[in-house]
């Protein structure tokens, strides 16, 4: 199980149509990443469609894990990374066993294995630790409460930290980047 864990609360309607909590959990849909020993995504919540329908009582988090969100769809989640100096990967089987089609190039590969595009909108917040964010033309070092919209660039995350780092991430169906 990853060292980070996050509090999950679900709130959705009762028979009488009253708000109510649906799930108050530690987020039940958890993937450990083999091809990343120590990288773990917990799935809080998956939409499919827009605009986004909030009836229903089911845990739309439970579905297998996929990278990217559905076509006009969003996900809400975990990520831990662990620190790379702890860990090893193996990028293609990351991206692979993330259900993702958008896996690094040999060129991008060179700058750092895991450097790839999503095609979403992402809003990040580091949760605990701190890690760079790795770009064609540049870095930063991103700490905790650092805030990041990545709008389908090409990024890696790297730990070159001693600790695990929790990011949460909200991933929004858009149009691939250039």
């Amino acid at each position: 199980m990853p060292a980070m864990s996050q509090r999950r609360i679900v709130t959705g309607h009762n028979a009488n149509g009253e708000s109510t909590i649906l799930f108050d959990d530690m987020g039940t849909n958890v993937t450990h990443i083999p091809s990343w020993d120590g990288l773990y995504v917990t799935e809080l919540w998956v939409t499919s469609e827009m605009p986004i329908n909030n009836d229903g009582v089911a845990d739309q988090a439970l579905r297998p894990m996929k990278h990217d969100p559905d076509p006009s769809g969003s996900i809400f989640r975990l990520v831990e990374i662990p620190p790379e100096s702890k860990t090893t990967f193996n990028a293609g089987g990351i991206f692979t066993e993330l259900g993702s089609s958008n896996k690094p190039s040999e060129a991008d590969a060179r700058r750092h294995p895991t450097m790839h595009k999503t095609n979403s909108i992402d809003y990040l917040v580091v949760i605990s630790g701190e890690m760079t964010m790795e770009m064609e033309d540049g870095s930063t070092l991103l700490k905790q409460g650092d805030c990041i919209v990545q709008r389908g660039t090409n990024h890696a995350w790297i730990n070159s930290s001693d600790t695990p780092c929790l990011l949460a991430a909200i991933l929004i169906d858009a149009k691939p980047a250039p």
